[in-house]
């Protein structure tokens, strides 16, 4: 579980509700479903017009992703196993590898991997990895798009959530009881707008943004290890290689391993 996620929505829904406690306004004042429907309802009409279907589909999905850890293979242990695939060509040659794919669990790496030892040509190989690195990137954007204009949305939902409310208290002029009641409600949307919109949708962006970024990262370490293999460059090059992935501060742990 990506605990960072956990951390934030709970700390967020704490600061909230104990600010309105500590500013004495009651928590009872969230109690209204009317604007519950104008900023959440509204905000998913907005992206239902604003998406296609299939994409709004795999929506719970996404919001699942942000709260998972990556099930992403360590960079350490990527750079051990291609010093161990390539001793292993060195030694036996390309096509004793093949016993290797099935061990592999990322399919991008099987792929990639499989084309080497098909004798596929190099730059055939870069384009195709390269190829799907890029509809990947691009399908990360687009699922993280929705989030990005679901917080742009909500804010502005809850502006209007405020008007409405305003218009439903100028009918109360006459009754101060009712009319202030009436102007505190109308704040509600305005609140719920703000906090759906900058505290859970553009961080859940921001938060697919990184895990995208990681993802595509460990990715063109695989594809720099495969033209490697490819290309038989020797275990301490590929090393050297992939090194240039790590942070600065990470490699001298892995090397004394």
């Amino acid at each position: 579980m990506e605990i960072s996620t956990v951390i934030g929505v709970i700390l967020g829904i704490i600061s909230v509700f104990v600010g309105m406690i500590l500013k004495g306004a009651p928590l009872t004042a969230l109690n209204n479903p009317a604007a519950f429907l104008i900023i959440i309802g509204g905000t998913f009409s907005c992206l239902f017009i604003g998406f296609r279907m299939e994409q709004m589909k795999n929506f719970p999905n996404l919001i699942k992703m942000t709260f998972q850890a990556p099930k992403l293979q360590e960079q350490a242990e990527l750079v051990r196993l291609f010093i161990e695939l390539s001793q292993i060509a060195r030694r036996e040659g390309i096509l004793a590898l093949e016993s290797k794919v099935q061990d592999i669990d990322d399919p991008f790496f099987r792929t990639g991997l499989s084309m080497v030892i098909d004798g596929m040509d190099p730059e055939f190989v870069s384009d195709v990895l390269d190829a799907e690195l890029a509809v990947m990137a691009e399908r990360h954007a687009e699922g993280r798009s929705m989030f990005t204009q679901a917080g742009t949305y909500a804010p502005t939902l809850g502006v209007l959530g405020a008007v409405v409310g305003l218009i439903a208290a100028l009918g109360n002029l006459n009754d101060i009881d009712k009319l202030g009641h009436s102007i505190a409600a109308a704040f509600v949307a305005t609140i719920l707008g703000i906090f759906t919109g900058y505290v859970l949708w553009l961080p859940f962006a921001n938060k697919l943004k990184i895990k995208s970024a990681q993802e595509i990262g460990q990715k063109r370490m695989i594809i720099e290890g495969i033209l490697s293999l490819q290309a038989g460059d020797s275990p301490t090059a590929i090393e050297a290689k992939l090194m240039v992935f790590i942070p600065q501060t990470a490699r001298e742990g892995i090397k004394k391993e």
